[in-house]
């Protein structure tokens, strides 16, 4: 069945965010959705998903349409596993909580079951045949048995699309699937979706211009919230990446004001560090130094152990304490705060905003990045405030300064995390997949902010990327990892 918008039109808390939509999506076509950031391709996969209604106009569309969002972790799907998914550091955590078939079957069990002969779980929802079908379809019929919390990135993403396609719906809407994959990763999931696309089920996603898959028929560019132009997927993809390059403003990175902190020659150091859940080394024999000054590439593929490194940097990794570990000149645990270490690192990672409210305005967001809270709780001063308004200006944010996070694109919202780590003008940057959700001119703006910034003022930076153009020509200094050892340092 066909879906069709009639001059339908769609806000977010009276935001007027999509206008006057008259589009037909044909049955056995299959479309990619592109755009700038802030240009409502989010907005538009959830309304066809009937998660936001028209304000004016209609839509009419099958029943059976399934929404794979940006969000790709489990904590949205599973309840009570929640609390599973966020303690994934923690080793006692990741031995207890449910598995991928518990999650997949809807019989995930309540949190603290002790005896589980008193625990009413329902019928498994799908037939032993369909379901390993199409885990094997997806390559996780060996990870059923697995923890959720043990699952790299990339099983993480492939688990919860094939959730959606167990439902067998006529339409699948995928956000944003290929971000924050290695390259092995994104070359298999599109190989995945290209055979349901041959199996009958419509696919709709939003993506990246270098990451539209063969497979597709039609691509629908979006700008400020109307279709710009619908076209054939054999045109010239390169035609898209419209130049909207600003020029940086030296005068307002000069007048930044350096934070000022403790001189130091070591910004982290590892010798011989191991992190084991289970059985299993998320790090082995793990060794690096990164000095003051230094600015490195930090790679490898889902599960390669990225995470878990940045995870004993910031303190939020148990196991930091039986590691021997030098932050800042300074070995952990001999008595220094979490705080001591936060307030030195501007820190960006894709599940930072879970820890937000969704109220809070993007002003007030940055302005938190000077305290290292989830929020903001003192009254700035004078200086702190302009402050906030140069790096809402720099970022080129201050138009949604005053908008909450909710109603924010993928891309805006990076866009206020990355001005938030950057605002207190932190000695060192950890940032994990800073550009994910940027349209591509914007990547490239902020790439080249961040390498004036960080030569300017002699920042120490640790960038994690999968993609090599992301990374800004400050970066010299590269560390590849392989299931938790280093197989490349130079």
């Amino acid at each position: 069945m066909d879906i069709t918008f009639n001059s339908a039109s769609f806000a977010k808390n009276e935001f007027l965010i999509l206008k006057d939509i008259d589009l037909s999506l044909e049955s056995g076509i299959h479309y990619a959705i592109l755009g700038l950031m802030g240009s409502g391709k989010t907005t538009f996969l959830e309304a066809t998903a009937s998660k936001v209604f028209p304000k004016k106009g209609s839509i009419s569309k099958p029943k059976d349409i399934e929404l794979v969002p940006s969000d790709y972790s489990f904590h949205k799907f599973v309840g009570t596993a929640y609390q599973y998914y966020q303690q994934r550091y923690h080793a006692y955590d990741s031995e207890i909580g449910p598995t991928l078939y518990e999650v997949l079957q809807d019989q995930v069990k309540p949190i603290g079951t002790i005896d589980e002969k008193s625990v009413f779980l329902k019928d498994a929802l799908y037939e032993r045949e369909h379901l390993m079908q199409i885990c094997k379809l997806f390559r996780i019929d060996h990870l059923l048995e697995r923890k959720i919390t043990s699952l790299s990135t990339g099983e993480t993403r492939r688990s919860l699309l094939a959730r959606s396609v167990l439902k067998n719906p006529s339409w699948l809407l995928l956000d944003s699937p290929f971000t924050g994959l290695d390259k092995e990763s994104r070359v298999l999931i599109q190989d995945i979706l290209s055979k349901i696309a041959k199996k009958g089920i419509g696919i709709i996603l939003v993506c990246g211009i270098d990451d539209v898959p063969k497979f597709i028929d039609k691509i629908i560019v979006l700008k400020d919230g109307k279709i710009e132009s619908i076209s054939d997927s054999n045109m010239e993809l390169n035609s898209l990446k419209l130049s909207m390059k600003k020029e940086l403003n030296i005068d307002l990175i000069k007048k930044l004001r350096l934070g000022t902190f403790d001189e130091f020659e070591i910004a982290m150091k590892f010798h011989n560090a191991n992190v084991i859940y289970g059985s299993k080394y998320a790090l082995k024999d793990f060794s690096w130094t990164v000095k003051k000054g230094e600015n490195w590439a930090l790679m490898g593929p889902n599960g390669s152990g990225k995470s878990t490194v940045l995870s004993l940097v910031t303190a939020d990794n148990p196991q930091a304490y039986r590691n021997d570990i030098i932050l800042f000149d300074r070995k952990r645990g001999t008595g220094e705060s979490i705080w001591d270490i936060k307030r030195k690192i501007g820190f960006v990672s894709a599940e930072l905003q879970l820890y937000f409210p969704r109220n809070i305005k993007v002003w007030k967001l940055v302005a938190s990045g000077l305290f290292d809270t989830a929020g903001l709780f003192k009254k700035l001063t004078q200086d702190q405030e302009e402050t906030v308004n140069d790096y809402l200006s720099l970022l080129g944010i201050s138009n949604i300064s005053e908008r909450p996070l909710s109603q924010l694109s993928a891309g805006e919202k990076r866009l206020a995390f990355l001005c938030r780590a950057l605002v207190k003008n932190p000695p060192m940057l950890i940032l994990d997949e800073p550009c994910q959700g940027l349209d591509y001119s914007q990547m490239v703006y902020f790439r080249e902010i961040l390498n004036e910034i960080v030569v300017s003022f002699n920042k120490t930076m640790v960038y994690v990327t999968h993609y090599e153009d992301e990374i800004p020509n400050c970066v010299n200094k590269r560390l590849d990892l392989s299931e938790g050892q280093v197989i490349n340092l130079k």
